[in-house]
């Protein structure tokens, strides 16, 4: 026996499709249908059929750090251009190499654990999808090991006077791509946040990669200065990423936007918070008043990497909690 309509509801909705015909639009809420996908409360929360609307990430905790460590290592790779070309820090230049190296060798090694099984990582190199920012920085990843290694290794033959005229120009050549590559790698990770539906990286796609290229290579500089390299291009690096860093979470919280919640409160909110205020105010205090000393220098650069590191997890952690939220995914598409 088949349910009967009610007539009430019917006349209701003869009554809203005769206002759209003649207005274009139908004010009020309209009927919810008997049976529909979209239940009462429906784009408040509670998604189609009480699911929700998207899913949330499914990404471990190895993926923040993938995106810390791979920023570190592109960023390295520029710097060590940089030193090449200044002609005056050969030791830098070394460093930074094989800072290089071991975050491209750690980097596929955190994918994997993410994905589960190395044939996941494999398949991602199948085909090439420019259009893809996770196709791009898995192809990234995977030439800009083998540069970076090829970078070492010419750089320590040059060292040791080995085939110096040969030496050199692959040193010049490998550094040279790999700081293009890096240059990638250190930023593609914040367009692959800014391309998903959810809502808060979304929002914040023109945010996010000056974000994280400022991050990664002030964590890459403040990691030079704890290796020993004291120097006034680490200090001014270190000064310009924490102060882009604080001018960023100023702008997060001056804005105040519905969408941006999930780094101002709970967990993720914490994290954000914290991390910003590590890498940005805090680090730029000491820079600027503990500055010439070695101590104040070194507990900025501590501060800031931990800074840096924290914020990637407050992102992720802000993206989950964020694509739970239906009601603010359906806000900005009624805005669109």
């Amino acid at each position: 026996m088949t349910e009967q309509p009610d007539p009430r509801r019917e006349s209701r909705l003869d009554a809203i499709r005769e206002e759209a015909a003649r207005t274009g639009r139908a004010a009020g809420g309209g009927v919810a249908a008997a049976g529909g996908p979209m239940p009462a409360g429906a784009g408040t929360g509670n998604g189609y059929y009480n699911l929700p609307v998207l899913k949330a990430p499914v990404w471990t905790w190895e993926v923040p750090l993938y995106f810390f460590v791979g920023g570190v290592a592109g960023a390295s790779e520029a710097i060590a251009l940089a030193a090449r070309l200044s002609g005056r820090a050969a030791g830098l230049e070394r460093v930074a190499l094989w800072m290089a190296l071991i975050g491209a060798l750690v980097c596929p090694v955190l994918l994997i654990a993410d994905l589960g099984r190395p044939g996941r990582f494999l398949n991602m190199l199948r085909v090439f999808k420019w259009r893809s920012p996770m196709s791009v920085g898995a192809w990234t990843l995977v030439n800009f090991s083998g540069v970076a290694f090829l970078a070492v290794v010419a750089n320590e033959a040059l060292r040791a006077g080995f085939a110096p005229g040969v030496a050199g120009g692959l040193t010049w050549v490998a550094e040279t791509f790999g700081a293009l590559l890096g240059l990638i790698l250190l930023s593609y990770t914040a367009v692959l946040l800014g391309v998903t539906a959810v809502p808060v990286w979304s929002e914040n796609r023109r945010l996010l990669p000056g974000h994280f290229v400022a991050s990664s290579i002030g964590a890459a500089s403040a990691l030079l200065e704890l290796l020993g390299f004291l120097i006034p291009a680490t200090q001014f690096v270190g000064l310009a990423a924490s102060a882009w860093e604080t001018i960023v979470g100023v702008s997060i919280e001056v804005r105040g936007r519905p969408v941006d919640e999930p780094l101002r409160r709970g967990r993720s909110g914490w994290a954000a918070r914290i991390g910003g205020t590590l890498a940005g105010p805090v680090a730029l205090l000491l820079r600027i008043f503990e500055g010439s000393s070695a101590s104040g220098r070194e507990l900025a650069a501590l501060c800031f990497i931990a800074g840096a590191l924290m914020i990637r997890y407050a992102w992720l952690w802000a993206g989950k909690v964020s694509a739970s939220d239906a009601a603010a995914l359906f806000d900005l598409q009624r805005k669109s």
